[in-house]
């Protein structure tokens, strides 16, 4: 099995053309006997400290751990169908709960605090990813999914304050917002709608007081993807060379974000890709999740840290007109 699908030599850049798949788990998500929809393998991260990787089943509501010593664990069993999860700038597990409807957070004694349930005194629809800035801001979609009665009229983007006292709306114009993720710089922020199939982007505006906000006179699509191979935009992540990766039709794309030029596809043939990250001790190793396996491959580049190094912004003019 190659998992290179090559759109040139620049993806022998990212990895080598006969680089094998290792399953490192299944039997995640699926169906029941009677044909039901249980969920998928979701939200993997890569923790640098704890030297491992932890994802979820967010059809069973359990969490895993892997490491190389021990395997798949198990962490937690009631996750309230945590989907998809990330670390914060104190290395603090933040994750989405589709059943809870929230934002939540692990803290270092073990409690749970909610980062977000509600905007405007109306429950969140069905949080799904989420990113935390290198200012400790926190950035989460929130589409419309499955047979949630929405209190909400829209299909959002929020930023969350770092002390968590503000919730802000920041994008709206979705139908099914999924996969988001900043540029190194923080100038950028890219975000999937799985229903049209794009990744937009738009260039971030830093003179706001609430620490930065997307500029919508700037959005752009950067790709409409197609295919008849299983996959759809979903995790979303940079490499350490500003590379973007989107899951898509037939495994993970590797996309050049300022035009929109597909590298190539990390091929994982004959399965829906649901989310990815870059793992190992430098991060070399692209893990990721189908609907009902974790696998990974080794590559020939670097992903970014989680949680991001504290990034360098445009600071406002000091009279700004």
């Amino acid at each position: 099995m190659a998992p290179s699908d090559g759109h040139g030599s620049a993806i022998s850049d990212v990895i080598d053309p006969t680089a094998q798949i290792e399953w490192l788990g299944s039997g995640y998500g699926g169906t029941d006997d009677d044909g039901v929809f249980l969920g998928v393998a979701e939200g993997p991260v890569w923790d640098s400290r704890g030297k491992c990787l932890v994802f979820t089943d967010n059809g069973r509501g359990i969490r895993y751990r892997f490491d190389d010593t021990a395997g798949v664990t198990v962490v937690d069993t009631d996750t309230l169908n945590a989907n998809g999860q990330t670390l914060d700038n104190e290395n603090r597990l933040v994750w989405c709960e589709h059943t809870g409807r929230r934002v939540r957070r692990r803290e270092h004694d073990g409690s749970i605090t909610t980062v977000a349930d509600s905007y405007h005194g109306l429950r969140l629809n069905r949080p799904n990813d989420v990113v935390v800035d290198s200012k400790g801001a926190i950035w989460f979609t929130d589409p419309f999914t499955f047979e949630v009665e929405t209190e909400l009229d829209l299909a959002g983007v929020y930023r969350v304050s770092p002390d968590l006292t503000h919730v802000n709306l920041v994008l709206r114009d979705f139908a099914f917002p999924n996969g988001l993720i900043f540029s190194e710089d923080e100038q950028t922020l890219f975000v999937n709608d799985t229903a049209r199939m794009q990744i937009r982007a738009y260039e971030m505006d830093y003179w706001c007081a609430s620490g930065g906000r997307p500029n919508l006179a700037t959005e752009r699509v950067v790709i409409t993807m197609s295919g008849s191979d299983p996959g759809a935009p979903d995790g979303m992540k940079i490499d350490a060379f500003g590379r973007l990766w989107c899951t898509g039709p037939g495994g993970i794309w590797v996309i050049e974000p300022s035009t929109g030029a597909l590298i190539g596809i990390v091929s994982v043939p004959g399965r829906s890709v649901t989310n990815f990250t870059f793992g190992g001790p430098d991060l070399s190793t692209l893990y990721f999740t189908t609907y009902t396996e974790l696998g990974r491959i080794p590559l020939r580049t670097e992903g970014l840290s989680v949680p991001r190094p504290a990034a360098k912004t445009k600071a406002a003019p000091k009279y700004p007109h």
